[in-house]
This record gives structure tokens, sequence and C-alpha cells, in this order.
């Protein structure tokens, strides 16, 4: 029997339309891509792999956006590289910054399409939560994105870019080991990153490799909703830290809560988590689970919970989200009396489960809140705001 609604992979055959100027976009190729491209404009192959290795480091290694700015290429060249190609970010269309310090995006990819990216400063850390898809499949009735249809998959290149952009407005360049303001990165924006899988692990390769932004694996976690099938293959390829949004321990919750679960069971679920190559105590699971008043938050669900996670052997930890709302949510948040009890009963059976504190609520850039302003604000509007702006100031 079909699955109503919009929630099963909708692998969406639209593909990014090509730049207006025909140039190709550097950000995103592999290195051995990087190379072939310009073999294809025409370099010599021996030329055309030093080019690669030298525009790679500027790229990644020094942040450069502009062809003329590197010193050891020929300046004769640079025109004919600038005609060709190009080193592409995200247009920001809106940026804001949270009382907490959290900072949010609005980016315009090249065909007008529209999502988020989120940085959240810690003392000891600071996480960029970026985005896979434009809008998301699995209508998950907690969250604000998932009230958004998935229009398509972002890009590798569109995805590394989100980084590339933050770094720019952080001040990373050039790119040194220590001292990093943005030391982790959560694949936990807008979409669901398994259904976009080959995207996803072609940027995070990028994002790993040692010779470019040279995160480590172990400061990157991906957040599936449990996609089963792309699990072990995520383990497999991408070897990052896994998170689960799980939300729920028993059938009928979770099939209301994330739809997805109609597909894919908890059983199922928590068989894979126990399969994932490389988890173990030094490299836990995460299990996300949203507070939800009289749903999900009972002495019961939290003795489940325990339950569930000893049964499969699992190496984990449980994040305990406050519910974040946003207009029209059909649950409220837990009552923090609540939440501590539920966190009590986890914390007594022998697995952390701390309290996420909620970040970025004032500009919609918590938890389970991303989504698209450009759906609430239309570019004249966007753009009427700036003028305001800009005369306020003058």
């Amino acid at each position: 029997m079909p699955i109503p609604g919009h929630i099963d992979p909708v692998p969406v055959a639209r593909v990014v339309a090509p730049r207006a100027d025909g140039r190709v976009d550097l950000i995103g190729l592999s290195k051995d891509a990087l190379r072939e491209a310009l073999a294809e404009a025409g370099l010599e192959p021996k030329q055309a792999k030093l080019r690669a290795k030298q525009i790679w480091h500027w790229i990644y290694n020094r942040g450069a956006t502009d062809f003329t700015v590197m010193t050891d290429i020929a300046k004769a060249q640079h025109p004919w590289l600038t005609e060709r190609f190009v080193i592409g970010r995200p247009e920001v269309v809106e940026a804001q910054v949270s009382v907490d310090g959290t900072r949010k995006w609005l980016l315009r990819s090249d065909d007008g399409q529209d999502y988020e990216m989120v940085f959240i400063p810690d003392a000891d850390r600071g996480t960029l939560c970026v985005s896979s898809q434009v809008g998301c499949t699995l209508n998950c009735r907690f969250c604000h994105t998932g009230t958004m249809r998935l229009v398509r998959n972002l890009n590798a290149g569109e995805i590394v870019g989100q980084v590339m952009l933050a770094r720019d407005a952080l001040g990373e360049w050039p790119s040194q080991p220590e001292g990093r303001m943005l030391t982790n990165i959560v694949m936990m924006g807008m979409g669901e990153p398994l259904y976009n899988f080959e995207n996803v692990r072609d940027a995070l390769r990028l994002v790993m490799d040692g010779d470019g932004l040279a995160l480590s694996k172990r400061r990157i976690t991906l957040s599936t909703s449990g996609v089963v099938p792309m699990m072990a293959r995520a383990g497999e390829e991408i070897g990052v830290n896994l998170a689960v949004s799980l939300h729920a321990v028993t059938k009928d919750v979770r099939d209301e809560i994330v739809p997805l679960n109609r597909k894919y069971g908890i059983d199922e679920l928590l068989a894979a988590c126990a399969a994932y190559p490389g988890a173990n105590n030094a490299r836990r699971i995460t299990f996300e689970y949203v507070m939800l008043k009289d749903k999900n938050d009972s002495d019961a669900d939290a003795r489940e919970l325990v339950r569930l996670i000893r049964h499969y052997r699992l190496p984990a930890k449980v994040n305990l989200i406050p519910f974040n709302p946003w207009p029209g949510a059909p649950y409220e948040c837990s009552t923090p009396e609540r939440i501590r009890a539920f966190s009590n009963i986890i914390f007594e059976g022998g697995i952390s489960a701390p309290t996420r504190t909620p970040r970025g609520r004032d500009i919609d850039a918590a938890c389970g809140q991303l989504k698209t302003a450009a759906e609430k604000k239309s570019r004249a509007e966007l753009d009427r705001l700036a003028e305001e702006k800009l005369a306020a100031l003058g």
C-alpha cells in the first residue's frame, strides 16, 4: 500500500542549470576533475596537472575567488582562466545574527533556488549547520523545514560553497590548523543528506581532504531521519559521525511525527545503527530526540529508549532537543521539569542524555526551524527592506 504524502525519496531528476555565462565553477570538483577541466579547456596534460595543483591550493588553503591573486600562475594566463572558469560562492540574500551570536544566511544558487545555513559559536567550538537539499521530502511534522516541498538536490559545489562562504565571513583565510572558529560541521540543515548521497559524499571528501579544508572526519556529523539502505554505505564511503533523528520509541508515535518510519521502522533503523561502520564507544551514534509535550516525553518513553539502546548494544548518546515552535506548529515543547525527568531516567540507564540549549530562536535558526525566508518574503520585499536599512543608516 503506498504511503501518502511526499515522504520517500523523490530522486529529483532536475539538474542544476549551467551558468548563464558558460563558465565552469571549480568549487566542488575533485582534484582529478579539476585537472580534467583544465585539460579539456586546452591546457597540455603536464601543465593542466601543475595548474590544477596550484589552483587547488589557492582555492582551499587561501580562499581565493579571483585568478588574478594567484601569484605563482603567469599573469598572461589569468584572462584565459577567468574567461573559462569561476571560483564561486552562493549569493547571500540575507544574513542575520541572533542575540546569542548564532548566524543564519539565506543563500541563493545560480538558478535562483534559496536555501539556508547556520553557524553556532560556542566557547570551545564553532559548528556550521549545512544544507544538502532545497526543501525536504520527509514531512516530519515537528519540523518547519519539512513543510517545504523538495525542489532539488544541492550539488557538491553548493554544499562545499556553504563552508567556503562561512570561512569568508569568519575571516579564516589563509587556512590554519589551529585557532579556527569553524571547527565542526553538521549535515543537519535543510534536506535529508542520504537522499543526496553522492553530492554529500563528494562535498565532504573535499572538506576532509588533507590538502583541502582539512577538517577531521571526527569533527563532521551526518544526520539522517533513517534512510536505512544508505546508512552502511555512508559509513564506508564517508566515515563521519552518525546522528539519527529518532524522536519516538513506538511505531504509532514515530509514524506520526517521522513518516519515514512507515517505510523503515524503528527495529530496522536500530539494526542499521548497530551495523554502522566505525561506531564504537569512542565514536558513539547520537540519537536526536525532540521533546514534544504529552507526545513522546513520558517516563515510559524514556525507559523504552534505554531498553532499545541496550537491546541493540549501541554505543550511543541521546541529545534531547526542546521543541522549537513555529507558527502553526501542531505541538508544544515539553516543560523543563519533564525534560529533566526524562533525561535523568536515561542517565540512570548509563546513557548520556544532555539537553541541547536552543540557539538562534529569535532568527528562526534553531533546530527544526530552517525554512527559507523567500517563502515569507518576496524578492521585492527583501530589496525594499534592504533599501530601508540603507536609508536609516544614511
